[in-house]
């Protein structure tokens, strides 16, 4: 009786080690396959990450959009175009400008203005339709008229250490050169909302920039500040923000900023008779010559290690000032670079305006001018025999 009951535990005990074996066995098979699965997933969702075209990205957000309407905004415009160039109108542009922003802009869903500061003349217009819109928030660009401004009101110099934190500080010619908002924010809440605004008028901002210019749309500078609970006017001065500025609004302030004060009517001839005809119009002269070597030399460093670094990938044989921005409305992001080319022979302005997703930031507008540069610069056109001298000032309006 003993002997039967010592096997039948003996074969239990067997069964029962047999059962945990297995069970183990599946457990471990179970979690195996749960690993690769997970290990799978992830390898999937990064590889749609990488490898996502903007056609992909569009129907994989419209798919979401069912459960988060928002998340539809955010690659709504596209970074780039298949031909940006459709519909401008050139006879009266230079052909070598045109040429070398057209290169330099490539696919990339933006426009390229080329003016001459010393007369208001468009030399090249790319993509006439965004160039000539109502525009678009000016990003950290509007800090050139913060600066103006605060220099004309006496409220910095370039040497000035303003506090930002207890423990830092900074001047006028780094914080532009490094596009610091919190600087350009202290800056508009001591100047204050009215003389901010009265500045920005005298630049040309919220009025027509051109000269009879067919289809140019009217960028808006609001008559009342920003909301304090949205960032009220240090919000505006570091940003832009309830800003629309159109690239030729820009262009004539840094036309303005290049020739030593005179804001000039931009024109765009649009026939070889009416470029044989041109004759420059002043809108206003601006009282901004004895700070524009404060405001240069941080527009200078902009580009020689700060924010606009990005021009010298392709060009640094000759001086470039600039500003770059950045920002996002709605999704949409924008990329801005306003400068001009300094030398010898003349000065030339650019500015370049990008409009998408993520592809789109102020260093890369400000890549795609220094290539510009460069193109112009293979092309002799900084060597005297191109650039116009110049011309004698047609009648102030």
């Amino acid at each position: 009786m003993k002997k039967v009951s010592i096997r039948v535990a003996i074969v239990a005990l067997v069964t029962l080690v047999l059962s945990l074996a297995g069970w183990a066995a599946g457990a471990g098979a179970a979690s195996a396959g749960s690993t690769t699965t997970t290990k799978a997933r992830k390898k999937s969702t990064t590889s749609r990450k990488v490898n996502e075209s903007p056609a992909v990205t569009k129907k994989i957000v419209a798919r979401r959009s069912r459960r988060r309407p928002r998340y539809v905004e955010r690659f709504y415009t596209s970074s780039f175009a298949d031909d940006v160039t459709s519909g401008d109108v050139t006879a009266g542009e230079d052909p070598v400008v045109r040429a070398a922003a057209i290169d330099a802009l490539g696919n990339m869903n933006g426009t390229v203005v080329a003016l001459d500061p010393s007369t208001g003349r468009i030399l090249a217009m790319v993509n006439q339709r965004l160039a000539l819109s109502e525009g678009a928030e000016p990003c950290s660009t509007i800090k050139l008229s913060v600066a103006l401004a605060a220099l004309s009101e006496n409220v910095v110099n370039k040497e000035t250490m303003v506090p930002l934190t207890r423990r830092t500080s900074m001047n006028l010619t780094h914080a532009l050169a490094v596009s610091n908002n919190l600087y350009f924010e202290t800056l508009g809440r001591r100047l204050g909302f009215d003389k901010v605004q009265y500045y920005a008028r005298q630049f040309g901002l919220g009025e027509l920039a051109g000269w009879n210019i067919d289809g140019e749309h009217l960028g808006t500078y609001p008559s009342q500040p920003l909301d304090a609970k949205l960032g009220g006017v240090g919000r505006m001065c570091s940003f832009g923000e309830s800003i629309s500025m159109t690239p030729l609004q820009l262009g004539a302030l840094v036309g303005a900023i290049a020739n030593g004060g005179t804001l000039y009517y931009l024109q765009h001839p649009l026939t070889s008779d009416a470029l044989a005809n041109f004759q420059p119009v002043i809108k206003r002269k601006l009282d901004i010559a004895p700070y524009l070597p404060d405001l240069m030399e941080g527009m200078s460093d902009a580009v020689s290690y700060g924010t606009a670094r990005t021009v010298h990938y392709n060009f640094s044989e000759e001086q470039i000032l600039g500003k770059t921005g950045t920002c996002s409305n709605n999704g949409t992001r924008f990329g801005w670079f306003a400068s001009f080319a300094n030398t010898q022979q003349g000065k030339i302005v650019t500015v370049v305006f990008l409009r998408g997703g993520r592809a789109v930031y102020g260093p890369k507008a400000a890549e795609i001018a220094g290539r510009m540069y460069r193109n112009l610069y293979d092309h002799s056109y900084f060597a005297g025999t191109t650039m116009r001298a110049p011309a004698a000032a047609g009648a102030q309006q």
